[in-house]
């Protein structure tokens, strides 16, 4: 059996916990119960101490720390805003250190890369952590090459996740590695998820983010996404604000972190985003979000995506 460890510590997020911990399991049953195969996976959450608390309330009991020399097959690093503070934990760092060394791949969930980083596994290598962390995480950690878009990472022997439930894909992704397409793919019709999810987490972070600043402009918000086609420049903008363009660029930068041009091209590109999903050209995508060009809209999906239009719609529609 592979003996997978998933690290726990106070304030850890519940789900980075427990997402893995029942992929695993349900790749134990799967085996089987479908497969007529060994159960595969030993999965067992350890902690510094019997009893941990998560952020959001829930205990749990927990292994201790196994020897950091015994054999390992997977190491998993929860994250949770208790990362910070075990990221200050000199013994655990150390444990993780010396923990990685014994085993045959690393992995982090979410902010768990803070704890990978500090450990100094990540230095050179290509990451992912939660997109909402990712500012923070580059100027910390300068010496990893931080991707903010993709659910999970894989560079050598360690892997990194996105933000919470991205811990999930990541689990599939490593029993797909493991045992094969199908008994993965078993596992996520049990779970009713994505073998392989599409999209990035850049998904997930525009909308989101331009609520961050309150409600002033969310009604604003709303008449972009439905009027993509039209004349979206400052004065527009500025008019449906019923505010002058030099104060509405003034105020609407300090409330959403970006310009109203800036704005109006990430709701753009999430917008083309979600037509090339569903099926539709790069050109009616285009049209429909208000490009004034397919090159323009090329550079942009260049800029968010790292790939073109055309490439994206054939991998995800």
């Amino acid at each position: 059996m592979r003996r997978i460890e998933i690290l726990a510590f106070d304030n850890a997020q519940l789900l980075d916990i427990t997402g893995p911990l029942q992929v695993f399991t349900s790749a134990n049953e799967a085996a089987a119960l479908e497969f007529d195969r060994p159960k595969p996976y030993e999965a067992v959450v350890v902690a510094e101490h019997t009893q941990t608390r998560t952020s959001s309330g829930l205990a749990l009991m927990t292994a201790p720390l196994a020897d950091a020399d015994s054999p390992l097959d997977t190491l998993i690093i929860a994250g949770g805003w208790g990362v910070n503070k075990a990221c200050d934990n000199l013994g655990l760092i150390e444990w993780v250190r010396r923990r990685a060394a014994s085993a045959r791949r690393i992995a982090s969930v979410c902010s768990g890369a803070f704890l990978l980083a500090e450990a100094g596994l990540l230095d050179g290598r290509r990451a992912a952590t939660h997109w909402n962390r990712c500012e923070e995480f580059a100027k910390r950690f300068p010496r990893v090459k931080l991707e903010p878009d993709p659910i999970f990472v894989q560079d050598g022997q360690i892997w990194s996740s996105a933000g919470v439930t991205a811990g999930i894909d990541l689990s599939l992704a490593l029993i797909e590695a493991d045992l094969g397409r199908t008994l993965a793919l078993s596992v996520a019709r049990e779970l009713v998820v994505f073998l392989k999810r599409p999209g990035g987490q850049a998904q997930f972070s525009t909308t989101l983010k331009l609520q961050e600043g309150g409600e002033r402009f969310d009604r604003l918000h709303g008449w972009i996404m439905d009027n993509l086609r039209t004349d979206l420049s400052l004065q527009t903008l500025a008019e449906r604000a019923n505010m002058s363009a030099r104060s509405f660029s003034r105020h609407y930068l300090k409330a959403t972190g970006r310009t109203p041009a800036r704005a109006v091209e990430e709701i753009r590109i999430e917008a083309a985003r979600r037509l090339l999903e569903e099926g539709l050209s790069v050109h009616q995508a285009r049209m429909r979000c208000g490009f004034s060009s397919e090159e323009t809209m090329r550079r942009n999906f260049m800029r968010k995506f790292g790939t073109t239009p055309q490439a994206f719609r054939d991998h995800f529609a």
